[in-house]
């Protein structure tokens, strides 16, 4: 597979599964442009160890005109983006009734507004250069839901409902569009419900195994390292007629 002479731009990269996914992306050859809020430059210097151009745009992807920024960004420094991965997402949990409106408007914004404020933006580059990649990075509650997640849920299945109506739209084009719907992913958010659970009973092996054990049959944990590659299949031709998927990644959640 080789990405040389293609511009990425991954969304919520400059950690966790965005920063998997770039890895293996700029490993292919691709330039990435990395989004991110904080620090960056772990980050730029461990995607910048394969010898690609690298850059950072700390767009808040809530937010439109700042999008409109990182593509006009994208456009002056790395002559536009021919891969998109759309990978930012935040969460919060609480009962329906109880659920802070904020955080609703927050979550829908980020989760599912941004790939639709993004994608429009990428898409007519895409048409011009004839060829381009759009993944979206949903979840496996796109396909199913859990409770307390209303926003999560409702967000990642509208991000699904996005992927088809894309793959669509550009289905007689060199353009894809599909998601990628993990299941538990071992980040640093998830390793913080590990240490609650192990605090409370002594065993963090015991605590990372019920954890698993509760929806994800395989008792292993999805890594961004599997999630890039999956990516990285996408965008070769193997992947030219995968289209508006929702590939779950999931260790059997969605199959019981």
């Amino acid at each position: 597979m080789n990405l040389t002479g293609k511009t990425a731009l991954v969304t919520g990269s400059t950690s966790g599964i965005g920063l998997g996914i770039a890895l293996k992306l700029a490993e292919a050859g691709a330039d990435l442009i990395l989004n991110g809020f904080g620090d960056a430059s772990a980050a730029l210097a461990e995607v910048g160890r394969h010898g690609r151009k690298v850059g950072h745009h700390g767009a808040d992807v809530s937010d439109p005109a700042q999008i409109a920024e990182l593509f006009a960004y994208a456009e002056r420094d790395f002559g536009g983006v021919d891969i998109l991965v759309n990978n930012a997402g935040i969460q919060h949990v609480a009962p329906v009734e109880e659920f802070p409106v904020e955080r609703w408007d927050a979550i829908i914004a980020i989760n599912l507004s941004s790939a639709f404020h993004t994608t429009r933006l990428a898409l007519p580059g895409m048409r011009q250069r004839g060829w381009g990649r759009i993944i979206n990075i949903a979840s496996v509650h796109g396909l199913v839901g859990s409770e307390q997640k209303a926003a999560y849920v409702a967000a990642k299945h509208g991000l699904v409902g996005l992927t088809k109506v894309v793959a669509l739209e550009t289905a007689t084009t060199p353009i894809t569009c599909n998601a990628i719907c993990p299941g538990w992913v071992l980040t640093p958010l998830v390793q913080q419900q590990i240490d609650e659970r192990a605090r409370e009973s002594g065993d963090e092996q015991r605590a990372r195994h019920d954890l698993l054990a509760e929806k994800q049959p395989s008792l292993d944990f999805v890594t961004p390292t599997q999630l890039g590659a999956m990516a990285l299949f996408l965008c070769s031709e193997a992947g030219d007629q995968v289209r508006g998927a929702a590939w779950n990644m999931d260790g059997g959640w969605a199959a019981r």
